[in-house]
């Protein structure tokens, strides 16, 4: 014997309620880990780069004979047949890494470096 249940089924107000407030908890909890998280691969890319541009000071000082306070040009460091092919830079808007590069005894510095940790 069936039996006929002749209202629609349908969801409430309060229901629909609960459900958008679980899912505004749950977007007010992961939104600051997101901005962190990507902070922190930033910081981990700049100082990666900084490391590349730290071993290609040293190579060239070595190949050239260079003392540790002589300062690389850019044109010897970057270029497609050189240290590095590609010209590195700091994915938080740091300035540019040749600008800063130093000589070969100090360690390549990223301008975030002091404020935001991009620092070897």
């Amino acid at each position: 014997m069936k039996l006929r249940n002749n209202a629609k089924s349908a969801f409430t107000l309060v229901e629909i309620m609960i459900v958008v407030a679980i899912i505004g908890l749950l977007v007010a909890i992961a939104i600051p880990n997101f901005f962190r998280y990507r902070e922190s691969s930033r910081r981990g890319v700049c100082i990666a780069n900084l490391r590349q541009v730290q071993n290609a000071k040293t190579q060239w000082a070595c190949e050239k004979g260079k003392q540790s306070t002589a300062v690389p040009p850019e044109d010897e460091i970057v270029g497609p047949a050189n240290y590095l092919r590609i010209k590195p830079y700091c994915p938080g808007g740091g300035d540019d890494y040749i600008v800063t590069i130093g000589t070969v005894g100090e360690q390549a510095t990223c301008s975030r470096g002091l404020t935001e940790g991009h620092t070897l």
